[in-house]
C-alpha cells in the first residue's frame, strides 16, 4: 500500500446555478498518510461535504484527480469506483443512514454480506458488542435512540476494517453529551484499527482532536497552524 492513502491533486468543482457559474472548490491539493486523522472545516456552504463526496468518488470534480489507495478514482467507471469504496472506505453520516427495515445486527452484517463474508453474523455481533449494543441486536432503528443509531452506524462502518473512514457531521443530530461519547468511541475505534479518518465538522473543538485541520474558505484550502 502506498504511503499516501489519499492524494488530492488540483481538484476543482464548478456548478451552474440561476446566476451562472459557481465555483465551489478551487485547485485543492493535499495528501493523507495511512492512520492520519484530519478535519475538514469551514462555513456552511463552503464545500466541505462536496469535497468529502469527491474523496469517496460519489461526486466528480470538474478538474483534478483523487488517488485512493494508489488508484485514480476518476479514471475508473462508476462500477469500478464502487468496488474500490467497498474494499477501502467506511462512511458515517449525520442522519445515520441505517436501513429502517433491518435490525441493528442486519444493518451491520450488510457490508460483510456484500463481499460474501461467511462470518458476517458473528463478526457483526462482536462489533455491536464492542460499541455497547450487545443487548440491541434485534432492535429496528426506529426503537433506538439517536446515540444508539449512530453507534450502529459506527459499527457498520468499522466492521469491514476500512483503510479510510469518511464522516460527515457525525454528531450533528445529537445532543452535546451524546455527541461527545460518540466521538470518543469513533476515535477509539480509529486507533484500534489504524484507519485514516477524514471528518467534516463545523465544530472547531471536535476538529482540534484530529492531527490536521483542513480549512476551506472561498473554495480554497489552507491548513492553519495549531494554536
Amino acid at each position: 500500500m502506498p504511503e499516501s492513502i489519499i492524494a488530492v491533486r488540483g481538484v476543482s468543482k464548478t456548478v451552474q446555478d440561476a446566476s451562472g457559474e459557481l465555483r465551489i472548490l478551487r485547485d485543492i491539493d493535499f495528501s493523507l498518510n495511512a492512520g492520519e486523522t484530519a478535519a475538514i472545516v469551514g462555513a456552511s456552504g463552503s464545500g466541505k461535504s462536496t469535497l468529502l463526496a469527491i474523496l469517496a468518488g460519489l461526486d466528480t470534480p470538474s478538474t483534478g484527480q483523487v488517488l485512493l489507495a494508489g488508484q485514480s478514482l476518476f479514471d475508473m467507471s462508476e462500477d469500478e469506483r464502487a468496488a474500490v469504496r467497498a474494499q477501502h472506505v467506511g462512511f458515517v453520516f449525520q442522519s445515520f443512514q441505517l436501513m429502517p427495515n433491518l435490525t441493528a445486527l442486519e444493518n451491520v452484517m450488510l457490508p460483510l454480506e456484500l463481499v460474501d463474508r461467511p462470518d458476517a453474523r458473528s463478526t457483526a455481533t462482536a462489533m455491536l458488542q464492542r460499541v455497547g449494543l450487545g443487548e440491541r441486536l434485534k432492535h429496528l432503528p426506529k426503537v433506538l435512540s439517536g446515540g444508539e443509531q449512530q453507534r450502529v452506524a459506527l459499527a457498520r462502518a468499522f466492521v469491514v476494517q476500512p483503510d479510510v473512514l469518511l464522516a460527515d457531521e457525525p454528531t450533528g443530530s445529537l445532543d452535546h453529551a451524546t455527541g461527545e461519547s460518540i466521538m470518543d468511541l469513533m476515535f477509539a475505534l480509529n486507533r484500534e484499527q489504524g484507519t485514516t479518518l477524514v471528518l467534516v465538522t463545523h465544530d472547531r473543538q471536535l476538529a482540534a482532536r484530529c492531527e490536521r485541520m483542513l480549512l476551506i474558505q472561498a473554495g480554497h484550502l489552507s491548513e492553519p497552524s495549531p494554536a
